[in-house]
């Protein structure tokens, strides 16, 4: 399977770890992750007013960009997968964007939000299935308690993303069990971490990363994993006494025996 791959900025600075991780991991589990050529940043955030087109454009043109291969778009940052999932799902229903997207591009065939946007782990989900990756696990972290931090872009707005239940996602849960490790389900895993917040009021953020990772102790948790390089960032430097937190990819490497290759 060859899927188009859409990095994101940071994967390519601050969250290269993701990155290179989830493509050892991938050649491991016998799929290929092909980058885009000239890929623009997604804008990071999704940009609300629905008359605001320009910020959405470089979202609509890997979405072309995948859709004229064939190929499902494949992302792993959090932030870019929600933007270009939402950006996608206008195309696809709002007639008056769609049209204000093709004459900006000077399309004569309007994009409609034909290309099917996957974040990596839902690749492991649905189309490699967690099975299959059980089977091919060589390095068990049998006896690892992790905790999954899900944060805020992967879950919601729900119905646009379609991702997973907003209230009690179970994916992360399932792939730690994959690859053989013990989940631990805390409440506060699917809340806001601050990350946004944390220039502005670093405060706020260490209040809101304490609450995630004393709700996660509490319940057992030794460890969390996340797949949003912000909210890695919050929960390591924003804690007055955290628990270590990694990249999934980074334990589905280990897992998979590739990790210290990979790096």
């Amino acid at each position: 399977m060859t899927y188009s791959y859409f990095p994101g900025c940071t994967l390519k600075t601050k969250g290269k770890d993701l990155d290179i991780w989830g493509r050892a991991s991938a050649e491991a589990l016998g799929f290929t992750l092909e980058e885009l050529p000239d890929w623009q940043c997604c804008g990071a955030v999704y940009p609300m007013a629905r008359d605001e087109i320009a910020t959405k454009l470089s979202s609509v043109r890997a979405l072309m960009a995948a859709g004229e291969k064939g190929q499902a778009l494949v992302t792993l940052c959090s932030a870019c997968h929600h933007v270009i999932k939402r950006v996608n799902n206008d195309l696809r229903t709002d007639e008056a964007i769609r049209d204000k997207v093709a004459r900006y591009l000077k399309l004569e065939t309007p994009y409609a939000g034909e290309t099917d946007v996957l974040h990596y782990l839902e690749v492991l989900r649905d189309k490699i299935g967690f099975d299959k990756l059980k089977e091919k696990v060589v390095n068990p972290l049998t006896g690892r308690k992790i905790g999954a931090y899900y944060g805020c872009m992967l879950l919601r707005p729900a119905q646009e993303m379609g991702f997973d239940d907003p209230e009690n996602p179970t994916i992360l849960e399932d792939f730690i069990r994959a690859i053989g490790a013990e989940p631990v389900i805390y409440a506060r895993r699917n809340e806001c971490c601050g990350g946004y917040c944390t220039i502005k009021d670093k405060g706020f953020a260490t209040k809101q990363v304490d609450a995630i990772m004393d709700n996660a102790k509490a319940c057992g948790a030794e460890e969390l994993i996340t797949a949003c390089p912000l909210c890695l960032y919050n929960l390591k430097e924003n804690a007055t006494e955290g628990l270590p937190v990694a990249y999934f990819t980074e334990l589905l490497a280990e897992a998979l025996g590739v990790k210290e290759a990979a790096k």
